[in-house]
């Protein structure tokens, strides 16, 4: 009994000519392995591009938790009249809640204790007490203040947003991103994902690496996530007596191995195997010299903040972000936690903002001055909002909120996003979307746009239909957002 070859004897005939796609492991193979990288032009996906893209690569940051949009973007001084006051029954309409608030007796509105001013050529109204530099950055960016989703609780509304559905299991953008675009640099992944270390930790979410997995893509697309301590990647380097010489040697063998059972078996993964091998071998010199920051001058530092020297920080991933841009890194998604503010968002909202606060600044900045700014897109933003009743005790210093997918804010730009704009809007309570509502289909949907692809045929053959980031449901490019 030989398993391997019982295996392929079992195949039926849709399997065996679906393992023609094959050929996708050996064109990234054959790149990987130093022949021609303009291989790139054969990539699968070419034939979906319908639109020169804008953006060249993404860093997209994050906000673990559901960011507060009434306290730092969405702006209703109208609250103040209604302190202490209960939400109209007119404007919840019966809308679902969390099981943290649904028994509450009263559902008390807590007006933002924050002080907001406008910027920019349009007068955009944000937290200036909180925001002072990034406030500067107003006429950068285009705000989308009516996001809405269905998903109420952490775990499905992060994996929406990740991966266009609530079930885990379906590639994340990061992964559509790499299998679309391919490698602009052979030596790192197409990939990147960095988990920041909050200064406060009052109330963490969990983030696992389900967040960045490729699903049912190629499993080489998935996210390879660097650490804030020690080395960034686990054996990145050689053991005690392992030279390079024995290393490659060794790699040499495993590929021919592989390379037999590949041959023998047909299964693709095979040959993802081999591509990470040799990637592993080459990130051995790439990323020391990536994650080495001394030759950066003194500027640098006072961009982005005094915390861009700590390892593991909002800043210094955000430097590093910058870093991995400049390399080609396709995607790099930053992950910042603790925004999940159920309680003393007096006392949590301020630590957060300055943790964001100069490394969104200097990015924009620091991405300008490089000439990166206009083909990288970032975006920034939650899994959902929060409510404008407080969650808990109400006072004039402190309040919290609960879960809110009705609407809430992100903000995008560079890339072909236009800046200066503020699309959308909802109700005097942030409580109801009232003018352009945008889904995460609909964000996933521009994104795309915006990297050359027609979400509509941008597709993955899976379990015998065409598998979209943005599903079968209905989803629409945000044109409004484009330069």
């Amino acid at each position: 009994m030989n398993p391997l070859t019982d295996f392929a004897n079992l195949q039926n005939r849709r399997q065996f000519f679906t393992n023609g796609t094959n050929a996708l492991g050996m064109a990234a193979l054959a790149t990987l392995l130093g022949r021609d990288a303009r291989a790139e032009s054969a990539h699968p996906m070419q034939s979906a591009l319908q639109f020169a893209p804008k953006a060249k690569r993404v860093i997209y940051l994050h906000m673990v938790g559901g960011p507060s949009q009434m306290d730092l973007f969405d702006y209703k001084p109208e609250m103040e009249k209604m302190y202490d006051k209960d939400l109209p029954d007119s404007i919840r309409k019966g809308q679902r809640l969390t099981t943290m608030t649904s028994k509450q007796a009263r559902f008390p509105i807590a007006p933002s204790k924050y002080k907001f001013a406008q910027y920019g050529q349009n007068g955009m109204w944000m937290n200036s007490e909180l925001l002072p530099y990034f406030s500067q950055c107003a006429d950068d960016v285009a705000f989308i203040r009516s996001m809405h989703t269905e998903a109420i609780n952490h775990e499905p509304a992060i994996t929406m947003m990740q991966s266009g559905n609530q079930l885990a299991g379906r590639p994340c953008l990061g992964s559509w991103a790499s299998y679309g675009l391919g490698s602009a640099n052979q030596d790192l992944p197409t990939f990147v994902v960095l988990v920041a270390e909050p200064s406060n930790r009052e109330q963490l979410q969990a983030i696992s690496g389900r967040l960045w997995s490729s699903g049912f893509l190629p499993g080489q697309h998935a996210g390879v996530a660097f650490r804030s301590k020690g080395e960034p990647i686990l054996y990145i380097t050689n053991p005690p007596g392992v030279t390079t010489d024995v290393r490659r040697n060794t790699l040499d063998g495993i590929r021919a191995l592989n390379e037999q059972n590949a041959t023998l078996v047909g299964d693709p993964e095979v040959h993802t195997r081999i591509a990470q091998y040799e990637m592993a071998f080459r990130m051995q010199a790439s990323v020391p010299d990536l994650t080495d920051f001394s030759s950066e001058p003194e500027s640098t530092w006072n961009l982005y903040g005094p915390d861009a020297k700590k390892p593991g920080t909002f800043a210094n991933s955000v430097l590093l972000a910058r870093r991995l841009a400049e390399r080609g890194v396709r995607f790099t998604q930053i992950y910042h936690n603790n925004w999940d503010h159920h309680s003393n968002v007096g006392g949590r909202m301020p630590s957060q903002c300055r943790d964001i606060d100069q490394p969104c600044f200097g990015l924009i900045q620091d991405l300008k001055q490089r000439g990166l700014f206009e083909d990288t897109l970032i975006l920034w933003g939650g899994e959902f909002g929060r409510t404008i009743y407080t969650q808990g005790r109400l006072s004039k210093t402190n309040y919290g909120r609960d879960h809110h997918p009705r609407c809430f804010t992100m903000w995008a730009a560079g890339g072909g996003i236009k800046g200066g704009v503020v699309y959308g809007a909802t109700d005097d309570f942030s409580y109801n979307i009232v003018e352009n509502p945008v889904h995460v289909r609909d964000l996933h949907a521009t994104l795309l746009q915006l990297l050359g692809f027609d979400h509509h045929r941008f597709s993955f053959k899976w379990q015998g239909l065409d598998a979209r980031l943005t599903g079968v449901e209905p989803a629409k490019v945000v044109k409004a957002l484009l330069a």
